[in-house]
């Protein structure tokens, strides 16, 4: 850490309005330290959603608290905040809500939740750079025991090659993070060695080697410059899938939020409606690989797995909504360097998959752009 992981900080916090942008080595190790700020420990039980990457869950299990799963609303993916609150027990510290694919969550029913029960939120915002709920940018300042934490994996709207940032308006937590990255360190190295740095130093508690590099800060600063940009392309993109797929027989598209927001479509997701069409989504996944068309899994509910269902104790059928979502979620290509060709590829590629007869049998695609 130095001059730039500092610049990089700053200007992200600008950008989000958060009072405090603290970068770490990723967001798994952004989740694990805002967890530990707030205290959670063995014996606590932390909630969120079962359609998740595993880094969401594991973070939990690193604290030794207990992961607790609400289901999903089926239309948006988020998490439903009704089950968030019948899952709350004694033991329930904290939530992490995910703005699944860049859709921010129903976050004012969230932080009801909270301050009625005492819970500390921390946002998983790996998917959402950018996107804002109800005028304010993901990541700006909601109160105490409230942090919000972003990916710069290079498969995120922008990248550092491995990183992440915690997002507070939390002084006490702030100073926290700050200690936990660096091994429990009141100083980094940086002002320990500066040419005004104190080399003296004290470590309040065992922390973490969590911290970024200024190399990658420098990467990550000029891509957040370009956030702007690469978040309109994204949506020009989705904008012409959702356009030009509408009448795609088999395919549910992506549904708007019931609620104020910009969506920053980290991943486009819809739904195979593997009943009307007889084939799985693990069959239009090879089928559209055929047509020289990658596509990704974004996400198996977590549950499912082993590793998960051991500790929580759930079996399929627990969580109908995701287990619903996770047997027909495909993603599709979505990233800003696509050209318009190559976004219309992938609809001729979907429409032949689906069996909706040839794409140019029904209709001139050559003539659209994403633009």
């Amino acid at each position: 850490m130095g001059p730039k992981t500092i610049r990089f900080e700053e200007n992200f916090a600008k950008y989000t309005g958060a009072s405090w942008a603290l970068s770490v080595n990723s967001a798994t190790a952004g989740l694990h330290t805002a967890l530990m700020s707030l205290g959670i420990g063995p014996g606590d039980e932390v909630i969120t959603t079962p359609m998740t990457f595993a880094a969401t869950v594991n973070a939990i299990l690193f604290t030794g608290a207990k992961p607790v799963f609400a289901d999903i609303d089926r239309n948006t993916l988020n998490i439903d905040p009704d089950r968030i609150e019948a899952a709350v027990t004694g033991a329930t510290k904290a939530m992490i809500p995910v703005h699944f694919a860049g859709m921010p969550c129903n976050m004012d029913r969230i932080e009801q939740i909270a301050e009625k029960y005492g819970l500390a939120v921390i946002e998983d915002a790996a998917h959402a750079l950018g996107a804002s709920y109800k005028g304010r940018k993901i990541g700006a300042d909601r109160g105490e025991r409230h942090l919000s934490v972003f990916s710069f994996h290079p498969t995120k709207n922008i990248t550092t090659g491995e990183g992440g940032m915690i997002c507070t308006g939390d002084a006490d937590l702030a100073e926290k993070i700050t200690m936990l990255r660096q091994n429990g360190m009141s100083k980094g190295a940086w002002n320990r060695y500066a040419a005004k740095g104190n080399s003296n130093y004290d470590i309040f508690f065992p922390g973490l080697k969590y911290t970024m590099m200024d190399i990658q800060a420098a990467i990550g600063d000029s891509q957040l410059r370009e956030l702007d940009a690469f978040n309109s392309r994204r949506r020009d993109i989705v904008s012409f899938y959702m356009k030009e797929l509408a009448n795609a027989k088999g395919l549910i598209l992506p549904k708007p939020a019931p609620w104020e927001c910009e969506h920053s479509w980290h991943i486009f997701t819809p739904l195979i409606d593997i009943d009307k069409l007889g084939i799985t989504r693990n069959d239009f996944m090879a089928r559209m690989k055929e047509h020289n068309i990658g596509t990704a899994l974004h996400y198996q509910a977590v549950h499912l797995f082993s590793c998960y269902g051991e500790v929580t104790g759930l079996k399929p059928g627990s969580m109908p909504e995701a287990e619903f979502v996770s047997e027909r979620i495909v993603s599709l290509p979505l990233f800003p360097a696509m050209t318009d060709r190559d976004a219309l590829d992938v609809v001729e590629a979907v429409y032949d998959v689906l069996g909706n007869g040839g794409i140019n049998e029904t209709r001139d695609f050559n003539s659209h752009t994403c633009v």
